[in-house]
């Protein structure tokens, strides 16, 4: 299932683009499918949806400004094919390692939501005052980072893809696009 969907023709930029987000949701599974394995769970694959503009998902509408995002109630994440774009134009951070640590941190969330946290955070976000509920979102985030961190040492143990300066380019893309 490592095979994105779109909403509409894809340039030959864009086929590039969707080709490694393919290879990177592909390695992502392999993390999740041996880490689940090992404590005797299966791992259920989230499905990626790529488009351009806005989109419509199970959570909703959305826009490019909402950046890439995970909706659990169809368990896909979606990504915006402009988002890399923004990452390497206004954020500064154009290398494939950045790139492919923010679709790993959206998988994360999926991961949250396979063991039970994400729904649970939610829940628990609706009935408390504004400011704790910020809190409680920051550590969701800052967990779905963790997580992004597995799958890049797994990858990085498996392949080395991690090059000198690679972590600090995906610490400034995710601090730039501001989940956390």
């Amino acid at each position: 299932s490592s095979t994105p969907t779109h909403d509409q023709p894809l340039s030959a930029e864009e086929e590039q683009l969707a080709e490694f987000v393919s290879v990177v949701l592909a390695d992502t599974e392999d993390t999740w499918n041996a880490i689940f394995a090992q404590s005797g769970s299966r791992y259920s694959e989230p499905k990626l949806v790529l488009f351009s503009g806005a989109v419509e998902s199970a959570c909703g509408f959305a826009q490019s400004a909402t950046g890439p995002f995970y909706c659990p109630a169809d368990q896909k994440v979606y990504l915006d094919l402009n988002f890399f774009q923004e990452l390497h134009d206004r954020f500064k951070a154009p290398g494939d390692f950045a790139q492919a640590y923010v679709i790993a941190h959206e998988i994360g969330h999926h991961v949250q939501n396979l063991t039970g946290v994400l729904p649970e955070v939610h829940n628990a976000m609706q009935r408390m005052p504004q400011k704790q509920a910020n809190a409680l979102l920051v550590r969701l985030e800052l967990q779905a980072d963790c997580y992004a961190g597995v799958w890049a040492n797994h990858a990085n143990r498996a392949r080395r893809i991690i090059e000198e300066g690679d972590i600090e380019e995906a610490f400034a893309a995710v601090n730039a696009v501001g989940d956390d």
